[in-house]
């Protein structure tokens, strides 16, 4: 008994086999996560380091550096990159591929704590975080209010909403931007200062030695305990301007003296606008191991509640999510997918001309489809748009299995053989090649799972799911589809033809006499056949190294963003009045349907804002045709340069502009800078750049304090007294280091 045989001779076997696929996929279907693309671990860590009053060239040099070199010598880094501004250092580890993040966030912390000590003594603890290499984050909240100010919001926002949010499964954190953290700040007076005869070493000395925290205990008898609080700190902005910092001439001098004492924020160094109003925001940051879809939708659940807690005058609404894009995105695949069943289906009824024969190839397409995704199941895949892809174009794989079969029995009906052994006899014939034609096709497939990189990493998934897709369906072609062929199919005589399948077999005649007689003119020809399919081949080459290349096309996510820099000594007002000018370039197109902006992102002088696009159907241009635009406006803007671009279409592929490159030295920044501004002017001068920038940033006015070393010590002081108050007014510390040839070196007693 051939292999065939058994599942015609027993529909009931046949059956539950195709029941048992049905079954499988769609339980599959329900424990499939669904995602935009494979997943993908393309994780960043990041290692801030804040020391307070220090400049660039003394934070490269002993923060940057020795953190670099350290941290270089962790698995799994791909490559490193830093930046050295004014009390910051940034150093940004850029994993490999697929790397375990937690893994190397482990080996990075280790290689920080080893340097700690060659930190200097009042930089702050080095902050390690970890997230997906995105520009910019998944989703934006924003929240504002025309009567709470600032402060307030942030420390509602700290207190309630963001802990809800951060306790929602996936998150990685959901960061404040634009916060304004409560902090007193005394704005200190120097001519009231010198009046007084006060230094800012004696405020800062006087701050901290009156408002002390104490932990005193508590006190134990026999019988009863009593616990101990010492009421040592400062509870109200008039306690603290009553403050005393020293005795002058018999009068106590208090720092609402010398100093505007209130009540403000940490730092006024960023902010953030929805719309040109001021706002907070809470960023979401995806775990790297997170599904994207899973998360924002949790975020979306925990979101009505929160809203409907804030505190009367605050207002939140969400801003941006990247969501919209990806479900919308699937959501076109999933209708394209339905559409080739419904396509396929009526091209096979076009040429069978017979709905029993229809009916085989039509369950035999859906149920390959189902079943694969069991395949996918096991192997440890989601439901994604290449995935969905791979179903896409595995319709016209799988629907031939079960045409062949079907058009083989037909033939044998044809000769006046019953159904029940024209099915048994097509089949046999029919095995041999369905298994080869799979296997073929599978093979095919197979070595794209081999491929390293981003593109192997992307599009496994899609091969395997193809393979799948095609095996499932050879089984059902040698189980149900023959089977299906001995029931269904009528014999021949009784069956009978139509009148429209008879005038589609009409038509068909005639078409296949026109090619015969095309054929027939080819073949008596053939010296001309041969020089045009020589002209073809020929072309091919060219036709390939005339054509653009590029990893994946830009999709239209429905945003485009836009990066501002300002003069190097802009203050982040100044950078303001700017953004400004951007948000009314971008609120100009009647496709845009919000703004967010970041000012102060990478410095004062900086800012990061988003046009949020409305939704495809209710605009007519698209992000690459608005996007020339959009820069050709903001290239009218006096003070800024401003740039215009997309996020990257796949992940993995980049993050900020589209073009960047290194340019490095062992020779000072400044020889450095002089060849980058050399660079930039050829590449302006080719005419193929719309915009370039260098993130070397050293054309920033600065003011040196030389001390005369005699003078001062006639006047009884030190370096360390005349830097320490300079520091302590300023917002910085004495350091004691010193440069030497573009250098910092360490002073050792």
């Amino acid at each position: 008994m051939r292999f065939t045989d058994l599942f015609i001779k027993r529909p009931v076997l046949a059956t539950v086999v195709s029941l048992l696929i049905l079954v499988l996929g769609l339980r599959s279907v329900g424990l499939l996560p669904v995602r935009q693309y494979p997943l993908v671990q393309n994780a960043v860590v990041t290692v801030q380091t804040i020391y307070y009053g220090a400049d660039p060239e003394l934070v490269a040099g002993f923060i940057t550096t020795p953190l670099e070199n350290s941290i270089a010598q962790a698995n799994g880094i791909d490559y490193l990159t830093s930046s050295s501004q004014l009390s910051v250092s940034t150093i940004q580890a850029n994993l490999r591929l697929n790397y375990d993040p937690n893994k190397a966030l482990t080996e990075i912390n280790t290689r920080v704590n080893a340097v700690l000590n060659q930190l200097p003594r009042d930089a702050q603890q080095p902050v390690i975080t970890i997230a997906i290499g995105e520009t910019i984050d998944s989703m934006y909240i924003g929240f504002y209010s025309t009567e709470l100010p600032t402060n307030k919001i942030t420390d509602y926002l700290i207190r309630v909403v963001q802990p809800k949010l951060q306790a929602v499964d996936g998150v990685q954190t959901a960061e404040v931007l634009g916060q304004r953290r409560f902090a007193l700040r005394a704005w200190l007076d120097p001519d009231r200062m010198a009046a007084y005869g006060v230094s800012g070493t004696e405020v800062s000395n006087a701050l901290a030695a009156n408002d002390f925290i104490s932990a005193v205990g508590r006190t134990q008898g026999r019988m009863v305990t009593v616990n101990l609080t010492a009421d040592t700190g400062m509870h109200s902005v008039e306690e603290f301007r009553n403050l005393a910092i020293k005795s002058h001439n018999g009068a106590i001098v208090r720092l609402g003296d010398i100093a505007n004492v209130t009540l403000g924020a940490e730092d006024y160094d960023t902010a953030v606008a929805f719309d040109g109003e001021s706002a907070v925001f809470i960023g979401i940051k995806v775990a790297p191991t997170a599904n994207l879809l899973t998360v924002i939708d949790g975020v979306r659940k925990a979101f009505p509640s929160i809203a409907q807690q804030l505190p009367q005058g605050l207002s939140g609404r969400i801003v941006y999510d990247a969501t919209k894009y990806v479900n919308s995105s699937i959501r076109e695949v999933v209708w394209t997918l339905v559409e080739a069943l419904l396509i396929v289906t009526a091209v096979i009824f076009l040429f069978l001309g017979s709905v029993r024969s229809v009916i085989i190839p039509t369950i035999a397409m859906p149920l390959s489809l189902i079943g694969a995704f069991f395949i996918m199941l096991v192997l440890g895949y989601t439901i994604n748009l290449l995935t969905l892809l791979a179903l896409v174009l595995a319709i016209g794989l799988v629907v031939d299995d079960a045409i062949i079969v079907v058009e083989n029995v037909h033939r044998h009906m044809e000769t006046g053989v019953k159904p029940f052994p024209a099915a048994i006899q097509g089949a046999r014939e029919l095995a041999g090649p369905i298994v080869a034609i799979s296997i073929v096709l599978i093979a095919v497939y197979i070595p794209i799972g081999f491929m390293g990189g981003l593109t192997g990493a992307l599009f496994t998934e899609f091969a395997y799911t193809l393979a799948g897709a095609v095996a499932v369906s050879a089984v059902i072609a040698l189980t149900l589809s023959p089977m299906m062929c001995s029931r269904f199919l009528k014999p021949y005589s009784q069956d009978g033809q139509g009148r429209f399948a008879a005038w589609i077999d009409r038509q068909f005649g005639g078409l296949r006499s026109a090619y015969e007689r095309l054929l027939h003119g080819s073949l008596n020809t053939l010296p001309v056949t041969g020089v045009f399919a020589v002209l073809i081949l020929g072309s091919i080459y060219f036709l390939y190294a005339t054509s653009k290349s590029e990893l994946a096309p830009q999709e239209d996510q429905g945003i485009i963003i836009a990066f501002a820099t300002a003069a190097p000594n802009a203050s982040l007002e100044q950078t303001r009045l700017y953004t400004r000018q951007v948000y009314e370039t971008y609120a100009s197109f009647p496709e845009t349907d919000h703004v967010f902006q970041f000012d102060g992102v990478s410095g004062l002088n900086s800012g990061v804002a988003g046009m949020v696009l409305k939704p495809w159907d209710e605009r007519k241009k698209t992000t690459d045709q608005l996007q020339p635009l959009v820069q050709m406006k903001l290239g009218q803007i006096t003070g800024v340069r401003a740039v215009a671009f997309q996020p990257p279409p796949l992940p993995g592929s980049g993050r900020g502009l589209p073009v960047q490159f290194v340019i490095g030295t062992t020779e000072p920044f400044a020889r450095l800078n002089d060849v980058s501004l050399a660079l930039m002017a050829k590449a302006y001068a080719s005419g193929k750049f719309a915009f370039l920038d260098t993130d070397l940033k050293i054309d920033k006015p600065e003011t040196t304090v030389v001390f005369e070393r005699d003078k001062a010590a006639q006047l009884g002081l030190t370096m360390r007294d005349v830097g320490g108050a300079l520091g302590s007014m300023l917002g910085g510390g004495y350091v004691n280091y010193f440069s030497l040839a573009g250098r910092s070196y360490k002073v050792i007693p």
